[in-house]
């Protein structure tokens, strides 16, 4: 416990100094890798249960695995800065329906990408693009639901030029994919109790809503998803809990209940994966309903409070990406490895 706090001391006395610089950014960001080590091993119960996975996987069978993900995935990153955001929001709408098996990438009539919450979903593109050099090195051997793991991982920690978390792998792919079982996914308009519900049907706490919540720093909404918050009809009707100020921000992006554009979901910091979501949302900034609701619990609001604190948020998200990458997964001989990601093994 002692070496934590001196860890998570010395991380945040280097943020409050601010001013730029290599130096300092690296010794923040060493110690909130220390911290996230250390809380993961002294947390171990969160990760009780090994549903089959284990890191190095591909050690023997595909040993460049890790460095080929990161190439591609930073590479693609490089030239689109809107793909970290891209890549978490598919990894966490594939684990949460029917779990972490890649059913999302098919494309079968009435599959899951053709649901209403997953038509704005993308990064497809950068998983092709990694199934094909992996299938180049290692035909057959990794898994397209590990490739998502990877990609999400990997895109987020660009900035950082350092993993943020760890990856379990070992992952095999599904062969169904529905859009009916997509009802599954958290709704940008649920309350507090929903939210919970929702994460805890996947084995998730209230600690891992909080966390991943955070991945609401980066990225867009739609304007379907705001303007409920702001217009009743033609007429102007503000959330009560959204912040005058910030609800003519939105208005400005979203200038109707039918507009069809989109807005950041972070409106400080919109492309860089920090800890300011946690601020926005405790000054009434966030811009999902679902956002607002976490200040609705007084448990939630105290985690919410907390997080705003950059070296806990990301030692908390790491533990909870790990926590998630586990539901539901399929490992053994259950599904398959799918030779293209897009579409099931022929035999």
């Amino acid at each position: 416990m002692r070496r934590q706090q001196v860890a998570a001391a010395a991380g945040a006395a280097r943020w409050r100094g601010g001013g730029g610089g290599g130096a300092a950014t690296a010794w923040w960001w060493v110690a909130a890798v220390v911290l996230g080590h250390l809380v993961s091993s002294a947390r171990a119960g969160l990760l009780e249960s090994n549903p089959g996975l284990a890191y190095n996987f591909y050690q023997k069978s595909c040993p460049n695995v890790d460095s080929i993900v990161r190439s591609v995935t930073w590479a693609q990153v490089a030239a689109n800065p809107a793909l970290p955001a891209r890549l978490l929001r598919l990894h966490f709408h594939d684990c949460f329906v029917k779990g972490c098996d890649a059913s999302i990438l098919l494309d079968n009539a009435q599959s899951e990408k053709t649901a209403g919450p997953n038509l704005s979903v993308g990064g497809y593109e950068v998983i092709d693009a990694i199934k094909t050099q992996l299938e180049q090195a290692c035909p057959g051997v990794v898994s397209c639901a590990d490739i998502v793991a990877l990609a999400a991982r990997d895109a987020v920690s660009y900035q950082f030029k350092s993993s943020l978390w760890q990856v379990e792998t070992g992952r095999r792919d599904g062969t169904v994919s529905l859009a009916s079982n997509t009802g599954a996914l958290p709704s940008p308009f649920a309350g507090f109790n929903g939210l919970l519900q929702s994460f805890a049907a996947r084995g998730l706490n209230l600690t891992d809503l909080i966390a991943l919540s955070g991945a609401h720093t980066i990225g867009v909404a739609s304007c379907s998803s705001v303007t409920p918050r702001l217009y009743n009809g033609n007429a102007t009707n503000v959330d009560p809990l959204l912040d005058s100020a910030y609800a003519k921000t939105l208005m400005n992006s979203c200038p109707s209940s039918s507009a069809s554009g989109t807005v950041n979901l972070d409106g400080r910091t919109a492309v860089k994966f920090d800890s300011s979501y946690y601020t926005n949302v405790l000054n009434k900034q966030g811009t999902l309903a679902s956002d607002a609701a976490l200040t609705q619990n007084a448990a939630a609001a105290q985690m919410v409070q907390d997080l705003t604190n950059p070296i806990k948020f990301y030692a908390a998200f790491s533990m909870s990406m790990k926590k998630m990458g586990r539901v539901e997964v399929l490992t053994g001989t259950n599904g398959q490895i799918r030779k293209q990601c897009r579409q099931v093994n022929s035999s």
